[in-house]
This record gives C-alpha cells, structure tokens and sequence, in this order.
C-alpha cells in the first residue's frame, strides 16, 4: 500500500515540467516585413491657425455689447498639453461702439485628441471709442469638427488698467487651421 502514494507523488513531480509548458505564455513574430496599421492620431493642434468669432460684453460704463471679431494665432501641443498665443480685433455695438484688440497667451491639456480644455490671460485695449486698458483672465474649450476646422468658446473677464470699466465677454467663434 505504501508504493502507491510513493508512484503518485513520482508521477506529480515528474508532470511538473510538462504542466510549466503547458501554462508558457503565446508570442508571435514581431520582427518581418509585415507591419502593423497604425490609427489616425487625431487633430494635429501644431501650427497656425486663422478665425472669426462673435462676441457678447457686458460692463458697467457700456452695458451690454454684442459684436464680431476675428483671430490669429499660433499652437503648440506636447504630449496632452497645448501652449499658444493669438491675437484677435473686434467690433462692438451697443450703448457705445468699441474697437477692441487682445493679445493673449494660452496653456491647456488635452481632454481627447480632439478637445481641449484651457486657460488664457493677456491684455486688452480700446482701439476706438472710450479709450480704457485691460487685464485679461478667463478660460474656454475648443473642438476639431474636421481636419482643419475647430469650434471655440471662451469666457474672459476684463480686470480695469486704465478707464475703471471692468468687463466680462463671452465669444463663440470657428478657427481654420493651417
């Protein structure tokens, strides 16, 4: 009776091995001359960029102001982070009529490869009508609809340098990238 435990345990030690290749993980080939699909990576954000936006201000000297500007500007991303700056003229009309210039610096990350989420400060004067200076502050998204088309809509708040007219302007706009 005692032989019997003792060929188990034989045949156990003995099918390790075979049980040990039995478990080896599966590997294919990789090197040949056969290659792989590789996908689209998406919107490229790189390079410059051209665009018309409307634009909604309110402020306590002006009231409300609605208006039409257009952009131009610059974008660098690396990895999921974007960098850039623009700058952008606008026409406004309202209570009084304003001629208004912007430059602006931006920084950002990527919330896909066709959306991005970020931040943006600058300066802001009066090109025509009450003359007035701004510090800028606010943040938007922007969303690739094709290969060289982008929609974007920014909130900016406008902190008083000179004129004491603080302000707060939503823009809609479309942007053609090249």
């Amino acid at each position: 009776m005692r032989v019997f435990p003792i060929l188990a345990l034989a045949g156990m030690i003995a099918g390790v091995p075979g049980l040990a290749h039995a478990t080896d993980m599966l590997s294919v080939p990789t090197s040949g001359n056969d290659s792989l699909p590789v996908a689209d990576s998406g919107f490229d954000w790189n390079g410059f960029y051209a665009g018309v936006f409307g634009a909604a201000r309110t402020s306590p000297v002006a009231g409300g102001q609605l208006g039409l500007g257009i952009d131009a500007g610059v974008n660098a991303r690396l990895e999921f982070v974007l960098v850039g700056a623009e700058v952008a003229i606008e026409g406004l009309g309202g209570a009084t009529d304003t001629i208004y210039g912007q430059a602006l610096g931006k920084a950002g990350i990527a919330l896909t490869d066709s959306a991005i989420l970020y931040g943006t400060g600058g300066i802001g004067a009066s090109l025509a009508g009450p003359s007035e200076s701004d510090g800028l502050l606010g943040g938007g998204v922007e969303l690739a609809l094709t290969n060289d088309v982008s929609v974007d809509a920014r909130y900016l708040h406008g902190f008083a340098l000179s004129g004491a007219n603080p302000k707060d302007q939503i823009t809609v706009g479309a942007n053609f990238h090249f």
